[in-house]
């Protein structure tokens, strides 16, 4: 998984390359879902039940905020997440749903409340999008309004992470998963090394 992160690193900063490497995200995104599925150890029906909502959800939300400019602000996806369905990729979801899960997991070892560790988590969420965020547009996943991007996103994606994390540490199902911080974690330095990339260019 490292090594997949470190190839599309390069691979999206070479003009030679970039548009070969775009064409790869959504293989990407389905292979590092699968992994981190396969490494949960406990299938029961709470854990697919939790699957169904981060997925919905996540999709849900994300075609509200691109027809209304509500939630998120005003923003359309590009080509690079796959094809689209009602303006969003439905790639969208699984993403929600790898990434509620990771931090969900991660937050599952903190020794407090369920609903300290749904805001540990959120806040974790927050974390890795405030990086995602300046290179979304180059790496045409999606394009804000005016290139601005809005406070308003990083707090509609705390409260709707807050909403499914909590959901996550309330359903009776197994939160550990040795893949979770690893992918996270390789998420989030590959888009720090972007955003470092983008500014030595």
């Amino acid at each position: 998984m490292a090594a997949m992160h470190l190839a599309g690193l390069v691979g999206l900063q070479l003009p030679v390359s970039k548009a070969y490497f775009q064409l790869l995200v959504p293989f990407n995104l389905v292979i590092s879902a699968g992994l981190l599925l396969l490494f949960h150890s406990h299938w029961n029906r709470p854990f697919l039940s939790f699957c169904a909502l981060a997925f919905l959800v996540g999709y849900g939300v994300e075609v509200a905020g691109v027809s209304s400019g509500l939630i998120f602000g005003h923003y359309r996806y590009g080509k690079a997440l796959g094809p689209h369905l009602l303006s969003v990729p439905p790639l969208i979801g699984l993403n929600w749903l790898a990434l509620v899960y990771c931090t969900g997991v991660m937050s599952a070892t903190l020794p407090a409340t369920r609903w300290a560790r749904a805001t540990a988590g959120a806040f974790l969420m927050v974390v890795l999008d405030f990086f995602i965020e300046p290179v979304a547009s180059p790496l045409d996943f999606w394009h804000w309004q005016n290139n601005r991007i809005p406070l308003q996103n990083y707090l509609a994606w705390f409260v709707v992470a807050w909403v499914l994390l909590a959901g996550f540490h309330a359903l009776p199902f197994r939160k550990t998963n040795r893949l979770a911080p690893f992918l996270y974690t390789a998420q989030l330095l590959f888009f720090v090394l972007n955003q470092l990339a983008g500014f030595l260019k």
